[in-house]
């Protein structure tokens, strides 16, 4: 006969009127007979709270006892040796039909305390089917350090409905797990997480790790969870466990935790305590206070926190006395000493070299840059935490260094803010004018493990490069890293002593910075000054100011009007050259510092015909993309431009990214079966941001649209919009430029018909100058009385009409409509004839009457010579 031990209760499926039974389940089959019978289960609409369990044997809900913990109505998964029973994961191709390679080995990988994805070019899914009984929720702690992975999160219902795309993807983690949180609906839930790495310059990419997962809304658990070593619960009914505090440990279950020895530690949440070591020089780190009001610093040594070494144990260091008080270290340049003996910043238009702050000349304009290489107090805009309490870098006068981590494998991370650049409007000769700005920074590690050093730059949380990479012990040494994107910018520091897991045992390993200096900073502070550009001088700069549309005469400080429509163009040449003409068919802006178009345009054809254009229509930045192409591993991508043709001001040529100004913009993307949205993009680069000219002609200012690149067999000539970038490359010495050749097609009903030349795919076949054929209705000019004839037909019955049609082939487009067709009244030649004849008759008639007449009057009178002249 069964005993309880040898079967287990579970409830069927809730039928249509929410009703369900309980059945016993053996363990193993046929091992016992006399199962216990069915007996009516509970609504299907029960539930338990947190804290509690449901009793299978009597059907209530009961309190968890002390040392577990029930989340009631949910579950949770907080231990990875394993993959927990429900989940699955597996890998596939990104471009399943293009590529062939071997995904089945790219999965989540369990780690112990979390689940790690993969690194690879394939796409790794973590899912996890859940039947909720009323509307819940998911939750889960989540590391994403590394920008070149893909990392999406989802859901699916009953209806196979996923999350708004928008709110899928996961932010970058700045330095630590993140928590995420997303409301369930009731019914079936498919939970699923997705990473692909995408990565073109082949470098090592991080992974994802996920821990913590837990989903409310189930109906109940019919079992309480142990706690974990470290955690514990002290009265019955506890949703979750409290992790022991620091210098306390616990074992699974607990309900209390317990004291260390006096000559033991515990870092919080310890499942054990760990003798503690004897303190060494690598225990404690120094610093510098800040300066007090007598102009005098301190040197001040500290325990590494949290303090596990022990003073008491043989051999044991003692923390040094702080030291002797000493005199401050200067100020760092663009600084000065205020009566506290702080350093404060110079006022604009001034310049300091670390003591006091004195006006620039007139006549030359502050040099602001960033510049440290004094460290008594760390600057405003340099930020340095570890786990949101410990310090990672501490000042030390003459450089900043790295201290003790709570482990050695430990990031230890120094940041750096930039909020954007300036060109100086100072003269500079040709090398410096394709420089945006430069940071150059001095630094030394010293290391007995397998240390690595890492200077990154990052333009947003989804870009986060690694520039550099050093490992082991480096000399003192200078690193310059060139600047070529005008935009906010993060540079980050980063110390790693080694990879293995260990506590402390290589913190004498340390990383050095002496000095770090930026050029061109906006809101920076300046060193020096130097001679004024030989333009009007913009907003914020000390210059003698110039009216606008004036340039200042070399050397004098006199400022003349440069000749109408034309531009100020800063690093131009001395003088009046500084003046450059507009191109054709464009007007300089209000500020002189561009031509502009404004959309509309008037060409003289051969045979005296002026046509009007309107390319309005056109204006607003249109997105197109190129034919495929492949990486060496077989990833599909393409390349995507943006044109933004014309208007009364430069805009953005990337809706995604407001910092890229410019006409013509290209961006590499990747197809929407890598994260189920339409591309992901890559940082957009300009290829002209500046428009040169609006002409018919095929060559302007050295850029050439040859015409056998877009063949035409019709009569009216392109208009072509002329292009170019002042960003220079190593391949484009004279920087980028650009051809958009608008053809009229009054048959094209879209705007964006776009096209690359046949010979060149990717739309340029040096690299540097790039064409494009935009066919469309409004690239036609407007319809004039010129694009029509009129038709008149016969006069029939006393009505004539005169009819109006477009002459063909029609090669115009909206200006004047075609007028309605026009009716009048007429005289057939019938009537004409017969008006004819009558007048005739008449006319004869009284000219015999009028003859008669004058007979009579001769009979009855005597005249001596009557002479009648007759005529008619």
């Amino acid at each position: 006969m069964c005993k309880e031990s040898d079967y287990h209760f579970e409830y069927t499926e809730c039928d249509v009127l929410g009703s369900r039974w309980r059945v016993a389940v053996p363990n193993k089959a046929d091992i016992c007979t006399g199962l216990p019978d069915p007996v009516k289960g509970t609504q299907c609409t029960f539930s338990c709270s947190e804290g509690e369990y449901l009793n299978m044997q009597s059907q209530q809900c009961q309190k968890c006892a002390a040392g577990t913990y029930s989340l009631g109505t949910g579950v949770a998964f907080d231990e990875w040796d394993s993959l927990p029973s429900g989940f699955v994961t597996h890998g596939m191709n990104t471009n399943d039909r293009d590529v062939h390679t071997d995904c089945s080995n790219s999965t989540w990988t369990p780690k112990g305390d979390y689940v790690s994805s993969n690194t690879d070019e394939c796409t790794a899914t973590l899912s996890y089917a859940v039947s909720l009984k009323k509307p819940g929720t998911v939750s889960f702690e989540y590391f994403y350090p590394d920008g070149s992975i893909y990392f999406e999160f989802f859901v699916q219902n009953d209806q196979c409905q996923s999350t708004d795309s928008e709110n899928r993807w996961m932010k970058i983690s700045e330095s630590n797990w993140s928590q995420y949180k997303v409301e369930l609906s009731s019914g079936n839930n498919v939970l699923y997480w997705r990473t692909t790495a995408y990565s073109l310059q082949g470098s090592a990419v991080k992974p994802v790790m996920l821990r913590n997962i837990a989903i409310s809304g189930v109906a109940y658990t019919s079992e309480c969870f142990h706690c974990k070593p470290g955690t514990h619960s002290a009265k019955p009914g506890s949703a979750r466990c409290t992790p022991c505090p620091a210098q306390t440990y616990s074992n699974k279950g607990a309900t209390v935790c317990h004291q260390c020895e006096e000559d033991k530690y515990a870092e919080a949440g310890s499942g054990s305590c760990k003798p503690r070591p004897a303190c060494t020089n690598s225990d404690y780190f120094y610093t510098h206070t800040p300066c007090d009001s007598e102009g005098k610093t301190q040197l001040m040594y500290k325990w590494n926190e949290p303090k596990i070494c022990s003073e008491t144990v043989e051999g044991a260091v003692k923390l040094p006395a702080s030291g002797e008080k000493q005199t401050c270290p200067p100020c760092n340049p663009g600084f000065f000493v205020t009566n506290s003996s702080t350093c404060e910043p110079c006022d604009e238009g001034f310049y300091s070299n670390g003591t006091a702050c004195t006006k620039c000349p007139v006549g030359t304009e502050p040099v602001v840059d960033f510049e440290y290489k004094w460290w008594n107090i760390m600057p405003n805009n340099m930020k340095t935490v570890f786990l949101c309490v410990m310090t990672a870098w501490e000042v030390a006068g003459e450089y900043v260094y790295t201290t003790p981590g709570d482990q050695d494998s430990d990031y230890l991370m120094l940041t750096l803010s930039v909020p954007g650049y300036r060109l100086p409007q100072s003269m500079a000769t040709d090398s410096e004018r394709s420089e945006l700005s430069r940071i150059t920074f001095v630094f030394e590690t010293m290391c007995t493990a397998d240390c690595k050093f890492y200077f990154l730059a990052g333009y947003n949380q989804w870009n986060n490069d690694v520039v550099e990479e050093w490992k082991g012990s480096n000399r003192k040494q200078s690193y310059s890293y060139l600047i070529q994107r005008n935009s906010s910018t993060s540079f980050t520091w980063t110390f790693q002593r080694t990879e293995d897991f260990n506590e402390r045992k290589y913190s004498a390993d340390v990383a050095k910075i002496y000095s770090i200096h930026i050029t061109n900073v906006i809101g920076g502070v300046a060193s020096q000054c130097r001679r004024c550009a030989l333009s009007s001088a913009k907003a914020g700069s000390t210059c003698v100011p110039c009216p606008t549309g004036h340039y200042m005469v070399s050397g004098t400080g006199v400022c003349k009007s440069c000749p109408p429509n034309t531009f100020i163009k800063a690093d131009h040449a001395v003088g009046e050259a500084a003046c450059v003409q507009c191109g054709p068919n464009t007007e300089r802006n209000k500020a002189h510092t561009a031509c502009l178009s404004d959309c509309a345009l008037d060409v003289q054809t051969t045979g005296g015909a002026l046509l009007h254009y309107d390319f309005s229509p056109l204006a607003n930045v249109t997105g197109f993309h190129s034919s495929p192409r492949f990486t060496n591993k077989g990833l599909r991508y393409f390349h995507r431009f943006n044109l933004g043709l014309c208007g009364k001001e430069v805009r953005s040529c990337d809706p995604d990214d407001f910092e890229v100004k410019g006409y013509v913009c290209q961006s590499t993307v990747v197809p929407s079966d890598i994260r189920s949205q339409s591309v992901v993009s890559s940082q957009p680069f300009l290829i002209g941001d500046s428009l040169i000219g609006v002409t018919t002609d095929t060559t302007l200012s050295s850029i050439s649209s040859p015409k056998w690149m877009f063949p035409s067999a019709s009569g009216l000539l392109d208009v072509i919009f002329y292009y170019k970038s002042s960003e220079t490359t190593q391949a484009c010495k004279q920087g980028r430029s650009a051809a958009i050749r608008l053809r009229c097609n009054p048959t094209v009903t879209a705007k964006d018909l776009i096209t690359l030349p046949s010979n060149c795919s990717e739309g340029t076949c040096d690299g540097c100058t790039f064409h494009f054929l935009w066919e469309s209705q409004h690239a036609c000019p407007l319809c004039t009385k010129n694009h029509y004839r009129e038709i008149v037909s016969a006069c029939i019955q006393g009505i004539q009409r005169t009819t109006y049609v477009w002459q063909q082939p029609l090669q115009c487009y909206g200006g004047e409509s075609l007028p309605a067709q026009k009716v009048s009244a007429c005289v057939t030649l019938d009537f004409w004839l017969k008006f004819g004849v009558s007048t005739g008759t008449i006319a004869a008639v009284l000219l015999i009457i009028s003859i008669l007449g004058i007979l009579c009057i001769l009979k009855n009178q005597t005249v001596d010579k009557v002479t009648i002249v007759v005529g008619v």
